[in-house]
């Protein structure tokens, strides 16, 4: 019974899939090397969107972030669909890329169960840096998936989890392709895959199975199901009738409901606590700065200059609306109540809901100051419905939608008190 054991993962000839080989591997790793690289720049640019070392961290569920935070910057307001693009790119992006990454780890398997697990400090160096790869890649990707579609269910907030999980993904991804650059190109200079006694790396199978499908074939169906994704999934960023083929996004399918406020939404006023009496005619902005504190009813706000911004709403799950028409006042009005309308500086933002994220958040001076900016009381001509918003909501260009307060109820510039 001993000698007809199956073999172990670690031994070579459990694995017999004839498709393994270092050229199949390198093709998928340079793809890889390209979509990474993109994925982890417009989630930096995503994080910095934030505008996270505002108010004391009022935006940033990220504590001690310290050196990885070194290239934080004021995030501009133009073009108006920075965001959108950024964000729509990131999210689409990662889940085209699920099925390379896959086929990836799959081309490598043999290697993860290869033993001894170190014959040298170089070859132990390589091996970590393994394991830190494919732990990194599944754990981001399997986090990034599940806040998008399931409302994420780790526990904890997810940015600091994304967040870490990046850099600690992007440091081992760095050190293995540095390691693996010179195999990766000798494999790509070659024109077929080496037989098992010639090939340096392990994964070739030294007894393959018959094929089933070839190399080119596994690389189409890799290809088709990256394709398939990203056509259910980009229509979200895209709008307008893509939207409509978003068919394995989040919030894909047809806006909800029609009319003036029938784009879409992320949390109903219901959802985060807001009572028709919290809104009503009792209902009252506080502006506060400078020394100085203004109280003005939704009268009042219709009142001053009203001015109009054609602006998107654009969340960090990917999903945006088409530019609709705001009209409100200017934050930068609204400063000027106050006596800061020269320069007017940050501004925190607070909200009536009850619970969840973004109760509070800031907003940089330069998108203050910027005449898009608006405290919105109207959307297309009409008011704003409950779900967006009503009595008045923030739009600022090229901001994260959570930054877009709804249900406003006090501005203080320059920060809290």
């Amino acid at each position: 019974m001993r000698a007809h054991r199956p073999p172990a993962p670690a031994s070579p000839s459990f694995w017999r899939s004839p498709l393994r080989g270092p050229r199949l591997t390198a093709l998928l790793g340079v793809v890889l090397l390209a979509g990474i690289t993109l994925l982890f720049v417009t989630g930096m640019l995503s994080y910095a969107a934030y505008n996270p070392d505002l108010a004391g961290g009022v935006n940033d569920q990220t504590p001690g972030k310290g050196l990885l935070g070194f290239y934080l910057f004021a995030w501009p307001t133009g073009p108006h669909w920075l965001y959108r693009v950024t964000q729509g790119v990131h999210v689409t992006l990662g889940i085209t890329l699920v099925p390379v990454l896959l086929a990836k780890l799959w081309s490598v398997i043999p290697k993860l169960f290869a033993l001894p697990p170190a014959r040298s400090v170089g070859h132990a160096l390589e091996r970590l840096s393994l394991l830190l790869l494919v732990g990194g890649a599944l754990f981001e990707f399997l986090t990034g998936i599940l806040n998008i579609q399931l409302d994420y269910l780790f526990p904890g907030s997810f940015y600091p989890l994304h967040f870490y999980g990046a850099w600690v993904f992007i440091g081992a991804f760095v050190a293995h392709v540095v390691l693996r650059i010179p195999r990766t190109v000798r494999a790509l200079r070659a024109r077929t895959e080496p037989a098992a006694d010639a090939d340096g790396t392990g994964l070739v199978a030294p007894e393959p199975a018959p094929p089933t499908v070839s190399r080119r074939g596994a690389l189409w169906l890799v290809g088709g199901g990256a394709l398939l994704l990203l056509a259910t999934t980009a229509g979200q960023s895209i709008g307008g009738w893509w939207r409509r083929t978003a068919l394995l996004a989040p919030h894909g399918g047809a806006d909800p409901g029609s009319g003036p406020n029938g784009f879409q939404i992320n949390k109903t006023a219901a959802f985060v606590g807001i009572r028709p009496q919290d809104t009503g005619d009792d209902w009252r902005l506080t502006v506060e700065g400078g020394g100085r504190t203004v109280r003005l009813s939704r009268a009042d706000l219709l009142r001053l200059p009203q001015h109009e911004s054609a602006l998107p709403i654009a969340c960090v799950e990917g999903w945006s609306t088409d530019d609709q028409p705001w009209s409100g006042v200017r934050l930068r009005d609204l400063a000027a109540l106050v006596g800061l309308g020269e320069r007017p500086p940050d501004v925190l933002v607070e909200s009536l809901q009850l619970h969840g994220a973004f109760r509070r958040a800031a907003l940089r001076a330069n998108q203050v100051r910027d005449g898009r900016s608006l405290l919105a009381l109207r959307v297309g001509g009409a008011e704003l419905s409950a779900d967006h918003g009503y009595p008045a909501r923030i739009i600022v260009p090229a901001a994260p939608g959570v930054l877009n307060t709804k249900w406003v109820s006090r501005l203080t510039f320059g920060g809290p008190s």
